[in-house]
């Protein structure tokens, strides 16, 4: 079976690459190359010894996509990771986040729209809960008001697969709503590289237990928390990936209850900024320099998943500690500044 999937050659795309070329799928990656580096496609060979279809291409480009689909008319199903995905760049350019987030989905979809049946997983994001009354999150909690561009885009996005699949009964599609994604394949072969300054705290402590940064600030300590810090849930990439495939297989096998199926994939534990720092310096035995500074605007205070439907529906369970995943991060970031990764 062929499946594309966007944005392959990005942290969670080549991870979830991986998984489907072991598990018998033909891939075919479309990716612009704007937060991702092609040498990602050698890690991806090196792994599996299977080279996937690549088709540099930018998927706002609507002729682009018409024509890919009317050469690939093999594809039976997508999973949707192309998108911008920075909370701030989002506030300070938000056209930018619903041309590149919004519409590349919408020509995705009308493609999908005129096959005979198609599969389409998307990739959204545990921030369409905002701050949730309860801990832990369940997939019934209230959707709200959106803190970014960037989050509005993932609520949008639900809502244009949700009311598509309402009147398109040959879609069927999952969105899978992430927590806090983080560590490397256990290779080193692919990881997290991000470009510039780090979005998320895992690469912001690798990358200043290496010198790259002078020092780790954590944004407040009087949250009420454990110990006065946010909580997040934090889910090693490759269990992330697994979530993708077990979500496609379930629509290809015709295992859906309902033709739009919403799932949390997270851990269903919530680890603090300091948690996250003590689990670094147990798996590395180095410390890292880090300073309490002053709470930083658009933080919620905690955000953990009830991972029972994806569990018991799904039929999937992360696998993997903060501290496996954390040794992951660790190794692959020595490997990446030591010259074993461009």
């Amino acid at each position: 079976m062929k499946i594309l999937v966007t944005g392959g050659l990005g942290f969670i795309g080549s991870h979830t690459v991986v998984e489907l070329q072991n598990e018998g799928f033909e891939v075919v990656i479309i990716d612009d190359c704007s937060n991702a580096d092609e040498k990602v496609l050698q890690g991806i060979i090196s792994i599996t010894g299977k080279v996937p279809i690549f088709e540099k291409l930018d998927l706002r480009e609507k002729e682009k996509v018409q024509d890919f689909f009317k050469r690939h008319q093999d594809i039976e199903g997508v999973i949707h990771f192309a998108a911008s995905k920075a909370v701030g760049e989002s506030v300070e350019n938000p056209l930018l986040y619903y041309e590149n987030n919004l519409g590349t989905l919408v020509y995705l979809l009308q493609e999908l729209s005129k096959k005979g049946k198609s599969s389409f997983i998307f990739s959204s994001s545990c921030t369409v809960y905002g701050q949730a009354d309860k801990m832990p999150i369940t997939e019934n909690a209230p959707v709200r008001p959106a803190e970014s561009p960037y989050g509005n885009t993932k609520q949008i996005g639900e809502e244009i697969i949700r009311d598509t699949c309402k009147v398109t009964p040959n879609l069927k599609a999952v969105s899978l709503r992430y927590f806090n994604p983080m560590g490397a394949h256990p290779s080193t072969e692919i990881g997290e590289l991000p470009i510039g300054v780090p979005q998320n705290l895992v690469p912001f402590i690798t990358q200043t237990a290496m010198g790259l940064r002078e020092q780790l600030s954590v944004f407040g300590d009087d949250y009420p928390t454990e110990d006065g810090t946010c909580v997040r849930d934090y889910i090693y990439v490759v269990d992330l990936a697994k979530a993708h495939v077990v979500a496609l297989q379930r629509l290809l096998e015709g295992k859906n209850k309902d033709n739009y199926e919403v799932f949390n994939v997270g851990t269903g534990k919530g680890s603090s900024v300091l948690q996250v720092i003590q689990s670094f310096e147990r798996v590395s035995g180095k410390k890292l320099n880090y300073q309490i500074v002053g709470r930083r605007a658009g933080d919620i205070t905690s955000a953990y998943a009830d991972t029972t439907k994806a569990n018991e529906v799904l039929g999937w369970k992360a696998k993997y500690t903060l501290d496996e995943a954390m040794k992951s991060a660790w190794d692959w970031e020595q490997k990446v500044r030591s010259g074993g990764v461009r």
